[in-house]
């Protein structure tokens, strides 16, 4: 098959590079995060001394990563950190140079292919202002933008310390991908087969975007922010309805939010990873085609095995196809 001559770029894939266990001690030697690497391409992302994720070397082999890439035909990856790497549960003394090592060992996988591999950072959002510090010194460094989460413990993005960081990210021009994580539920309701994935996942995302829309945090930040929210946006687009009739309907909803919900769809962006193209096609016709950009959650298992089949099967015409898989990206990440 030819290829397509604009580049295909994947903006949300993850890396869990290789921690050892003293390295991680020097976090939190009973709970930080470390790499068990079994020699034989498999391995396991550990919490202390227990197992938290069976992986594949691809999260920490950058040449496995390109192979992987070219058999699926994309041609850039932006990478960011596993959520679990965040350590969002330390004093900042402690992870402010814990992200600042995390964020040297991103640069240093992108380092075997930098045409092709493209570092997000992570950053200490338990202190804003070493949070905006490490977020310049990264784009300095190399990185495209920034990872965070959708929370910052009991903080949601309308809050004051959140506002200030995003505003940083608007004058620096800093792009900002947000990912779900410390998900809604507790282990008691979200008790097996992967609900916190499958339900709290999305309620987070779109939990993340409304508390921008509704609070009016949209009305106080600058335009120049470039926000993504990963997983298609979660639950937003199928639920703007409601959110747009509750709205209509109730003058609490209408009370920090001077336009109907719908009015602020263009100021930020989601990825394709919804895993239906009727979905897709749903995210399009909400967003708009130019809000839209192709993300797998590679190379996890729960994101999109053959990177950019969505898109291909979704009946777009090629125009909009390459606005997803290559234009938007590419604008919203400067490359």
């Amino acid at each position: 098959m030819k290829r397509p001559e604009s580049p295909t770029i994947d903006i949300h894939s993850h890396f869990f590079p290789p921690i050892t266990r003293d390295e991680a001690a020097q976090l939190d030697p009973d709970n930080a995060p470390w790499l068990q690497d079994n020699g034989d391409g498999t391995g396991h992302i550990m919490t202390g001394s227990r197992a938290f994720r069976p992986v594949y070397s691809a999260l920490w082999d950058p040449a496995r990563r390109i192979e992987e890439m070219d058999a699926t035909g994309v041609d850039i990856q932006i990478m960011c950190a596993t959520p679990v790497m965040f350590g969002a549960q330390y004093p900042v003394e402690r992870v402010l140079p814990w992200a600042e090592r995390m964020n040297d060992y991103a640069l240093e996988l992108c380092s075997h292919n930098p045409q092709r591999l493209k570092p997000l950072a992570q950053v200490p959002l338990q202190n804003i202002d070493a949070a905006c510090q490490e977020a310049s010194r990264a784009k300095r460094s190399g990185h495209l933008g920034v990872q965070i989460g959708n929370h910052m413990q009991e903080k949601d993005l309308d809050h004051e310390d959140m506002i200030t960081f995003l505003t940083h990210c608007a004058h620096e021009d800093i792009p900002l991908l947000v990912h779900p994580w410390d998900m809604m539920g507790g282990e008691n309701r979200m008790k097996k087969w992967m609900l916190p994935w499958l339900v709290a996942m999305p309620a987070e995302t779109q939990l993340g975007i409304l508390s921008l829309i509704l609070s009016g945090a949209f009305e106080r930040l600058p335009r120049s922010l470039k926000i993504c929210f990963a997983h298609g946006g979660g639950s937003f687009a199928f639920l703007l309805g409601r959110v747009e009739n509750a709205w209509r309907e109730r003058d609490i909803v209408r009370e920090d939010c001077p336009h109907p919900p719908s009015h602020y769809v263009d100021r930020f962006y989601v990825d394709s990873a919804v895993f239906d193209p009727r979905s897709l096609r749903l995210l399009v016709d909400v967003m708009g085609e130019e809000r839209v950009m192709l993300g797998s959650d590679y190379p996890y298992p729960l994101g999109e095995r053959k990177v950019g089949q969505l898109i291909q099967e979704a009946g777009f015409d090629a125009a909009t196809q390459n606005r997803l898989r290559s234009t938007n990206a590419s604008e919203f990440f400067n490359l």
